[in-house]
């Protein structure tokens, strides 16, 4: 069996805002469709991905900004930070755990250590090592992103 990943509902509270901030972050416009006040769907597909979000009226009951630790993975954190600051997205700094750990809580919008032991520490992994680096990033509802950085894929992926 071969199955994809290729859809995440968003909860949001004002469709037209969260548009306009995933436009700006760079995110495909695929699908804005309405039948009447109750129902639209907005579809966006982040730059180089096969998976999309969606989001709109009469989509979810989940509360707008409850959705956390959703990942963009990148080959260049760098590169992926410095354009998101250049569209006028507020992102944090990059950022590695001190051990070398790569699993990251995620709250509020701010990503947390939930390990024992974890610390986090500016700038990338020392090492550049895959699944090491980090920064992440809100919607204007509060949904959180990480920005996390691999070049070589773990077997299989």
């Amino acid at each position: 069996m071969n199955l994809k990943l290729e859809l995440i509902v968003l909860p949001v509270s004002d469709v037209d805002r969260a548009r306009a901030f995933y436009e700006q972050a760079g995110f495909r416009l695929d699908l804005d469709k309405a039948a009447g006040e109750q129902w639209r769907a907005v579809h966006l597909t982040p730059p180089g991905s096969e998976a999309s979000i969606m989001f709109g009226t009469g989509l979810t009951s989940a509360a707008p900004g409850s959705f956390q630790g959703l990942y963009l993975i990148t080959p260049d954190i760098d590169q992926a930070h410095a354009d998101l600051v250049g569209r006028g997205i507020a992102v944090s700094e990059v950022f590695h755990d001190d051990k070398g750990l790569v699993y990251h809580g995620h709250g509020g919008g701010g990503i947390t250590h939930d390990g024992p032991g974890q610390g986090r520490v500016a700038g990338p992994h020392p090492e550049r090592a895959d699944y090491g680096s980090f920064a992440t990033f809100s919607d204007p509802d509060g949904n959180g992103w990480v920005l996390q950085e691999v070049t070589n894929r773990a077997p299989g992926r």
